[in-house]
């Protein structure tokens, strides 16, 4: 393969999925948001938890969206919350509920959406995703580029 395209598309890496049964211990689980979807196919691992709040501090809200492709685009991309336009092509997959800032009054303000492009969905349809982070320079566009640390997605089958 080309090695300019390896290196481009972090083949070289340790393989960040898992596919597998059983739920990586320590996880949140998000609250589901698929239509008539009561079981979350969503969780963070509590190093993206950790990530989160370090980017929460530093941004404010925040949201994920997942799309499909090569290199970073198969990445989950964290941006300042409304910062990435979601619409009729994506699916809101679950909704991170972190606990609420000291003093604060307002329950949906620590609330984080992950959206999934719709075309991916339907490839990942019978998977579970969780959230989890590991060393190394993730996309310019999403928050944690600059931290040192990058999301990635684990999957195993529901």
């Amino acid at each position: 393969m080309n090695d300019s395209l390896t290196e481009a598309c972090d083949l070289t890496a340790d393989a960040p999925a898992t596919a597998g049964t059983a739920p990586i211990p320590g996880t949140i689980e998000a609250r589901p948001e698929v239509e008539g979807e009561t079981e979350s196919r969503l969780a963070f691992t509590p190093a993206a938890i950790e990530l989160i709040e370090l980017l929460w501090d530093m941004h404010g809200p925040l949201m994920f969206h997942q799309s499909g492709g090569c290199c970073d685009g198969s990445a989950p991309m964290c941006y300042q919350r409304g910062e990435f336009k979601t619409g009729g092509q994506d699916v809101l997959l679950g909704t991170l509920e972190l606990p609420p800032d000291e003093g604060s009054t307002d329950p949906d303000a620590r609330e984080i959406e992950f959206w999934m492009s719709r075309e991916q969905f339907g490839v990942w349809a019978h998977t579970h995703l969780t959230v989890d982070t590991v060393v190394g320079r993730g996309s310019g566009f999403s928050l944690e580029a600059p931290e040192g640390q990058r999301f990635l997605i684990r999957s195993r089958l529901l």
